[in-house]
């Protein structure tokens, strides 16, 4: 058996090389087969790799790029294969485990250590007092959350929070317990990622989902990409813009930062791209400031109706008289009128995106010239107080050329997470509209509550102020994924009681309330046979395709429980043996929930039926399927978003947090980032040259970061600096090191998402070693 690294490295003496040239390739490959045969070994590794992505296998535990039509043998990529190998190991962590390392030594360990460790294997509790976790039956675990929940004054000081990775039929009934039990308090990881997303596109498209295809990639005439890095988010992107690239698209890549995989990408899955030189996907490179992109869209939307005077093909006048509502609006808002304003407003626009003014016009020189565009954005667009405005404009953008609702064209919000989209189409959502409730209600002959609940910043908050006394997590790490960390961890030990359902030790395992539970859940790697009989799951990818996952391998120990037989006997246990939902018959066979879902939820007719169909099938989307907007309006919606950008002032710096390419969200599976050249370390902050010499940041030299709000300061101490070709005024260092700088109350309009992507900080002299995170 693979052994798990015994010591914790120290992480904080990187070494730095030059960036890479292109990305993928053979190393790339190489990488991927010695993770795997690492943590799973062959025997179990290779029919891993064999089943991920494939039809009657498994989804993969990462992010939730959809499935091509025809897909390769090796239907995964770098990263995949990591998280699948991570899934997949051999390592356990055993209620011996527990016996030997107290918690106070576990959270002293980072969170790389503890994830290393391998799975979990038992049902597993912390007693008010205790020093270490001690196994427990699941029966006993349950009666402890019921117990609990029992003693609360309402069911609204409990919280329920959901990663992206629960598949639809376990999300489904989560949502129904919570509801049952009296609460809408769902909190989940969209909330810290593609809210503002969701919230932009109901408002002016009216569903809140991106509208395009993979067919409409590969057919594009011009592709954005903005505020996104797919060669390490979703690298499997990489392969749909070089189809599209071929097939004769043209991309402008809009980023505060050279990514490697959108320079040139050697398609490992074709010889030429293994042994030739690869596809240079960037036609056009924008290195944007942190947060300028409402300024960017903004001006191009100004320029397209300057053009559309002498041009009548500048815009599609046809599709905004008969589609859109608010154009007159809009278009005064842009100064049509007012052609005097123009040198002003592209002045404004170079200083708020720090790009120069033929720059802009080259983009806008691609636009006038593709008929169909796609815009792709992930959280460099999501994570700022102006977020949604932000995505707004760029709607705007796309409703000007009628580039919403035909072939080739549309908006594409990049989901970064396994079925994160698919878990708000079954209900996990605070705000779930009254169409939703009532038909849950009249399927199972209950009044769910209607009063709207806490998301994810507004339970931290909670926790706090001590107006939530139980936690339960179905998945994932929240403690290392939200904001403001010394807030986060305080408000965690204020409650009564914390649970976890996860699949390996994390963060939030070590930092408590009172009492803790981790419950161990199968992963999506897992056979699932209840009673012996085997079964699969269903999840929804970023493009709006439900298909099925089906897990591979054996189980590592009887005792780990499938998500949805855990939301089952925790519902029995609290709810009692009175309530008339077959929560047994559930746990045992999933056609039955989705025999419910198929009830309550749009777009799910013949659930089984089509769940079984290989590549599953399409869920309606009423922009895209037939240019219907389901808006207040029932049109597409313009909308006046005045332009603005954070500001940093003098000697201070725009901090964006992001990933290294050794990580997925808050999993970290080793210690380099390939591409930027940074290796055996993550405590560094990038820098571009011409501000750290304004700034007397030296190469190689140590900082502390200190962030600035209205209630304070907040340090991470101990960045090594590395002069790196950012934008300027801008610098970027990675998450989860850097949540502790993002404050609680510095959140987006509207969707009231965390600003980690603009963080006013500044350089202090460094103060010692790191704080675990």
């Amino acid at each position: 058996m693979s052994k798990a690294p015994e010591t914790d490295p120290a992480q904080d003496s990187p070494d730095v090389r030059p960036p890479k040239r292109r990305a993928v390739g053979v190393p790339a490959v190489v990488n991927s087969l010695r993770v795997v045969g690492t943590q799973a070994g062959v025997k179990r590794g290779l029919p891993l790799l064999r089943d991920v992505n494939q039809t009657g296998g498994f989804d993969c535990p990462g992010c939730a790029w959809p499935e091509p039509g025809h897909r390769h043998p090796a239907e995964f990529c770098e990263n995949g294969a990591k998280a699948v190998a991570e899934e997949g190991t051999r390592r356990r962590v055993d209620p011996a485990f527990f016996a030997e390392h107290p918690i106070a030594d576990l959270a002293d360990k980072s969170g790389y250590w503890l994830g290393q460790q391998g799975r979990l294997t038992e049902p597993v509790h912390l007693p008010e007092g205790a020093t270490h976790y001690r196994a427990i039956t699941w029966d006993d675990a349950y009666e402890l959350i019921a117990s609990e929940l029992a003693a609360l004054d309402h069911p609204d000081q409990a919280a329920f929070y959901t990663s992206g990775r629960t598949s639809n039929e376990a999300a489904f009934l989560y949502q129904l317990f919570a509801r049952k039990l009296g609460t809408n308090n769902l909190p989940d990881c969209s909330n810290m990622c593609h809210e503002s997303s969701g919230a932009a596109l109901a408002e002016t498209i009216g569903i809140g989902k991106g509208s395009v295809t993979l067919d409409d990639l590969h057919q594009a005439d011009l592709i954005i990409v903005a505020g996104q890095n797919p060669g390490t988010n979703h690298p499997r992107m990489l392969t749909a813009l070089e189809q599209a690239k071929r097939a004769g698209a043209r991309i402008a890549t809009v980023n505060p930062l050279p990514e490697t995989g959108m320079r040139r990408f050697k398609n490992p899955q074709t010889a030429r791209g293994l042994a030739g030189r690869g596809t240079e996907l960037t036609d056009l490179f924008l290195q944007i400031k942190v947060g300028g992109d409402l300024a960017l869209f903004s001006v191009l939307n100004r320029m397209l109706l300057r053009a559309s005077a002498t041009d009548p093909a500048a815009i599609d006048r046809d599709f905004i008289a008969d589609y859109t509502n608010g154009f007159d609006a809009f278009a005064a808002h842009h100064g049509i009128d007012d052609p005097d304003g123009d040198a002003a407003a592209l002045a404004e626009a170079v200083e708020r995106t720090g790009l120069a003014a033929d720059e802009i016009e080259r983009l806008l020189a691609m636009v006038l010239e593709a008929d169909r565009i796609v815009v792709c954005w992930a959280m460099g667009l999501t994570q700022h107080r102006h977020a949604v405005p932000t995505i707004r404009e760029v709607v705007a953008f796309l409703l000007l050329r009628g580039n919403i609702g035909r072939p080739g064209a549309g908006v594409c919000p990049v989901r970064g997470h396994s079925n994160v989209q698919g878990d708000r189409t079954m209900g996990i959502w605070e705000r779930m509209p009254d169409r939703f409730l009532d038909a849950l209600g009249t399927e199972f002959d209950f009044a769910p509550p209607r009063d709207h609940g806490l998301d994810t910043v507004g339970t931290i908050r909670a926790m706090r102020d001590g107006r939530v006394r139980v936690f339960f997590a179905m998945g994932g790490n929240f403690v290392a994924a939200t904001p403001d960390t010394a807030a986060t961890e305080a408000a965690m030990r204020g409650c009564r009681l914390t649970v976890h359902v996860s699949t390996k030790l994390n963060r939030s395992h070590v930092v408590t309330g009172a009492r803790a539970l981790i419950l161990p859940a199968l992963g999506r790697t897992d056979v699932d046979a209840p009673g012996g009989r085997e079964q699969f799951v269903t999840v929804e990818d970023s493009m709006g395709i439900v298909h099925s996952s089906r897990g591979s391998v054996p189980a590592l120990s009887p005792e780990m429980r499938s998500e949805v037989a855990i939301v089952a006997g925790l519902a029995r246990a609290v709810l009692g043996p009175g309530d008339p939902v077959p929560w047994e018959e559930f746990a045992g066979e999933y056609d039955l929930v989705r025999d419910r879902i198929e009830r309550v939820v749009p777009g799910f007719a013949d659930y089984n039926a089509r769940a079984r169909v290989p590549g599953g099938f399409a869920l309606p989307h009423a922009p895209r399927d037939a240019r219907e907007f389901p808006t207040a309006t029932g049109k597409a919606n313009f909308t006046v978003n005045p332009v603005t950008s954070p500001e940093a002032g003098p000697g201070r710096l725009l901090l964006q947090t992001l990933r290294s390419h050794d990580q997925f969200n808050t999993t970290i599976y080793g210690l380099d980032d390939r591409y930027r050249g940074i290796h055996d370390g993550r405590r560094v902050v990038l820098v571009n040259p011409e501000d750290a010499a304004e700034l007397g940041l030296v190469d190689g030299a140590y900082c502390d970061l200190v962030s600035e709000w209205a209630d304070g300061d907040r340090r991470a101490p101990h960045f090594r600096i590395v002069h790196y070709p950012t934008a300027r005024g801008c610098a970027a260092a990675y998450f989860p090191e850097t949540n502790v700088l993002v404050p609680l109350d510095s959140v987006a309009e509207t969707s009231n998402t965390p600003t980690s992507k603009s963080i006013v900080v500044r350089f202090e002299a460094d103060s010692g070693g790191p704080a675990k995170t």
